[in-house]
């Protein structure tokens, strides 16, 4: 008889918890606070696949016991992915998007509705949903963004993304100040797209 399959077993968290965090922490702030820009996000983490480094260090950054946390249907097809984050967040991780507080999305040209998800309330717009999405890179120039933390206008790309994600945007900056948060992540950096931004049409 087959002796039974022994569990992979669990990758590793932060090597500092408390000081990875908080610079994990800083960076996605920044990010938030200066939209559009690509921040420096430096990870030695080694998360299950698909998890990138970069998600995985800002879901350790960000996720507690208290934020229920949706994987879009990459991420909660690998089970050590849920795994690596309940140890080492606590996060609960729910099936319906519409209850998580944050949401993991593998691959940012399958970006789901905006509409999933929670959208805040009147008295706490707080409470809606922040979307942790991977991209493959960063660049400049395909689209133009304006909002608080941005001095005019500034001129930015992440790849792979959805084509109408200026509509999405634009409809989500109309909801203000309910609506939903971005957090994009390529190799190396982090970038914010809060619901404060709105996409500036060329004539």
């Amino acid at each position: 008889m087959a002796a039974p399959a022994l569990a992979a077993p669990l990758a590793a968290g932060f090597a500092d918890a408390v000081h990875d965090a908080q610079r994990s922490f800083a960076a996605v702030m920044r990010a938030m606070a200066e939209p559009g820009l690509a921040v420096p996000l430096a990870s030695d983490l080694d998360p299950p696949a698909p998890l990138s480094r970069e998600a995985a260090a800002c879901a350790l950054a960000l996720l507690d016991y208290e934020t229920p946390v949706f994987l879009d249907a990459a991420l909660s097809a690998v089970p050590a992915v849920a795994a690596f984050l309940r140890f080492h967040t606590g996060a609960p991780v729910v099936d319906d998007p519409a209850a998580a507080r944050f949401a993991l999305i593998a691959d940012g040209a399958a970006l789901p509705d905006f509409g999933a998800f929670t959208q805040g309330e009147q008295d706490y717009p707080d409470r809606s949903a922040t979307l942790i999405v991977q991209v493959q890179e960063f660049g400049a120039g395909a689209l133009t963004i304006a909002g608080p933390g941005i001095k005019g206008h500034r001129s930015v790309s992440a790849a792979p993304l959805p084509a109408d994600l200026p509509a999405r945007l634009a409809a989500n900056r109309a909801l203000y100040p309910l609506g939903i948060d971005l957090i994009l992540t390529a190799p190396g950096a982090v970038m914010g797209l809060p619901r404060s931004v709105k996409p500036v049409m060329e004539d």
